[in-house]
């Protein structure tokens, strides 16, 4: 019983810490889109910067890599979660090129926290339950996710669309997190137990039903849309109108949508496994063919509904069934991997839906691509299913 209420505590306390980061960079992600129009830029580039994220996920096979050899997880927690301070600082320097260095530089954080982050949950969460794990850490991290666009919304009201004022009010959020950060490694960092049956920086291989499940993944988000050109089109239609102010809300929709459905299908992927897999890939057509040839608010709406519920089962049972396909000893190499076909993914899909928008193909033409990528894909996920069984962490 002991040993399970230290589980919990851990991961309330990684799940707290991913809150106060949330609160800052997913507070930003709400207004970026429609800043980035602000300064002039195009469909594309918006998309190219959403795809951004690659620079994150892809680093993050180095530094799952590192993090296995070295052990030393929490210094990169450490250098990850403080390189956030990157979007406060979006309210010190205007220009498009410093701004796309910055986000590339929280980008690069979430690079080196997130691989050792999984790592430490899904040893700590031994005895809980994986998607348990995963669940209630996505839904704490997404109550920051939903508080941070909440946040923007009221200071870009407040100082009638003033970017520079909002982005500077992030420095106090930040803030707070660097001290949650620093109480949780006094009172779990000493305490996560690390895999220590093998000589440091050797683990074992990685089996082929991770990379098939990892490919899977990788189709998945290609056929897939950023957000962040969901969040475009909507400022896109309410620039004319001055309303940039209300695109936040539709970043707080999907991270409102995300956080109760990241602990559900983690409990459900608990009881039914690979099953449940399912249903995001089926639900990922739906955002993009919702966003693409619309201009409707009432659509962006429904598409920022079904990211959100996407989005929810990518970032808990996604990275739990990870787990499950892969010994500890290589958990670190394994989320860089599997971080980096996620991100591939992302700008993949990024650049492939920017061009859409601006080109406008006919409409059969996307369905059927998207229907396409999504079947391949699944059927890719189930060819994996008999190898998603339960095992111990």
């Amino acid at each position: 019983m002991k040993g399970t209420k230290n589980a919990y505590f851990g991961i309330l306390l990684l799940g707290i810490i991913s809150l106060m980061g949330d609160i800052v960079y997913e507070g930003s992600r709400g207004v970026l889109p429609s800043y980035l129009e602000f300064l002039g830029t195009s469909a594309l580039i918006a998309g190219l910067v959403g795809g951004l994220d690659l620079l994150g996920y892809a680093v993050r096979l180095v530094t799952g890599i590192l993090a296995d050899k070295t052990r030393a997880y929490w210094a990169f927690v450490f250098i990850g979660y403080g390189l956030i301070v990157s979007i406060p600082l979006l309210g010190v320097f205007t220009s498009l090129e410093i701004v796309v260095i910055l986000v590339s530089l929280e980008r690069l954080g979430k690079a080196f926290r997130a691989p050792s982050r999984d790592a430490i949950l899904s040893i700590i969460s031994k005895g809980v339950g994986v998607g348990k794990a995963f669940g209630i850490h996505e839904l704490l991290d997404q109550i920051g996710g939903m508080l941070g666009p909440l946040l923007v919304f009221a200071l870009m009201l407040h100082s009638n669309n003033n970017y520079q004022h909002t982005f500077s009010f992030l420095f106090l959020p930040f803030l707070v997190l660097l001290g949650v950060l620093v109480y949780a490694y006094r009172k779990i960092g000493s305490k996560t137990i690390v895999d220590t049956s093998s000589p440091r920086g050797i683990g074992e291989k990685l089996a082929r039903p991770f990379y098939v499940y990892t490919f899977a993944v990788l189709l998945n988000t290609v056929g897939f849309i950023p957000y962040t050109l969901i969040l475009f089109k909507a400022s896109e239609i309410l620039e004319p109108m001055n309303l940039q102010w209300f695109v936040p809300l539709f970043y707080l929709l999907i991270q409102g949508v995300d956080a109760p459905v990241a602990l559900i299908s983690g409990y459900a992927y608990d009881k039914f496994g690979t099953r449940v897999l399912v249903m995001p890939f089926m639900l990922s057509i739906f955002p993009p063919l919702l966003t693409l040839f619309t201009t409707e608010l009432t659509m962006l709406l429904m598409a920022s509904i079904f990211f959100g519920l996407v989005l929810g089962m990518q970032e808990s049972i996604y990275r739990a069934a990870v787990s499950e396909l892969t010994p500890i000893s290589s958990r670190g190499v394994a989320y860089g991997i599997f971080n980096t076909a996620y991100g591939a993914g992302l700008l993949i899909s990024g650049a492939l839906c920017g061009f859409l928008m601006i080109s406008k193909p006919p409409f059969i033409a996307v369905i059927f691509y998207v229907l396409i990528v999504q079947l391949m894909a699944t059927f890719l996920l189930l060819s994996v299913g008999s190898k998603l069984k339960k095992r111990t962490v």
